[in-house]
């Protein structure tokens, strides 16, 4: 995994609201995150595999986007250590100029062959907590092409809507019918290559292309919120007897579901 980010990339990040970071992993540790989340995938599909059937055979349009396995570092020891990796927490720190950050959610996000396209949205309008810093990583385990659904971005947006959860409907440019401001803005694909990593602002609005092709397209993230962010009132990947002890402001600080995995005041191991 890379040591560092450069000036460069840190500016192209907070005025973009992305930054992809070629060579993010070496060869080896891409074998290895390949391996355990395929493993830990098929786990979680009760032992089915990706048999290479196409997208299309599941009811709505949602379903035919991608396989979302979620929360995969708390059925599998070796997508845990993948994901508790206190370098994935400092790098987005140096991004998101924060000090400290908690995983929010890791999950695989797989393109089945002829999967649909993912319309633009925002990540933390979902999520229980309402910040301006949450940060995700994308890594890729395949290439992402622009014929297998790389990612796009509107680049700014962040700046310009609000905590307001919108849904990610069958339209590409539905977010545009709620925040003006973005249709003109033109939309940059990102294509990538395995390895390579893409931090992703919470509230830059971004999308992902069709795939195109017969073949699979992906990708393993991780969700961050910054440590000190309070409860909004949603629940989103907060299990019940959590949310229920939570009331609107309190400090989301619960280390078995919201594990600190880097802190500037903390001595790393």
């Amino acid at each position: 995994m890379i040591e560092s980010v450069t000036t460069k990339q840190i500016n192209h990040f907070r005025i973009q609201g992305f930054v992809h970071i070629p060579g993010f992993l070496a060869p080896n540790e891409l074998t290895t995150w390949r391996h355990e989340i395929d493993a830990a995938v098929k786990q979680q599909r009760g032992g089915q595999t990706l048999d290479g059937s196409p997208a299309g055979s599941k009811e709505g349009h949602y379903a035919n986007v991608f396989l979302q396995q979620m929360l995969l570092s708390r059925i599998s020891e070796g997508v845990r250590k993948l994901m508790h990796e206190p370098q994935l927490g400092r790098i987005a720190c140096d991004l998101s100029d924060i000090d400290g950050i908690r995983i929010w959610h890791d999950q695989a996000l797989i393109k089945e062959p002829l999967a649909n396209a993912t319309a633009f949205h925002r990540d933390v309008p979902y999520w229980s907590f309402d910040s301006r810093q949450a940060i995700s990583v994308w890594v890729a385990l395949d290439d992402a092409t622009l014929q297998n659904g790389c990612l796009y971005f509107l680049p700014g947006s962040q700046h310009l809507t609000d905590f307001v959860p919108s849904g990610i409907g069958e339209n590409m440019g539905e977010l545009t019918a709620r925040y003006p401001a973005l249709a003109d803005i033109e939309p940059i694909p990102v294509p990538v290559t395995a390895g390579d990593a893409v931090y992703i602002d919470g509230m830059v609005a971004h999308g992902a292309g069709p795939n195109m092709t017969t073949g699979y397209r992906r990708a393993m993230t991780c969700a961050y919120m910054p440590d000190g962010a309070t409860f909004n009132g949603k629940r989103n990947i907060l299990s019940e007897s959590y949310q229920s002890s939570l009331s609107i402001g309190d400090t989301l600080d619960n280390n078995d579901e919201l594990p600190l995995i880097f802190s500037r005041g903390i001595a790393q191991s």
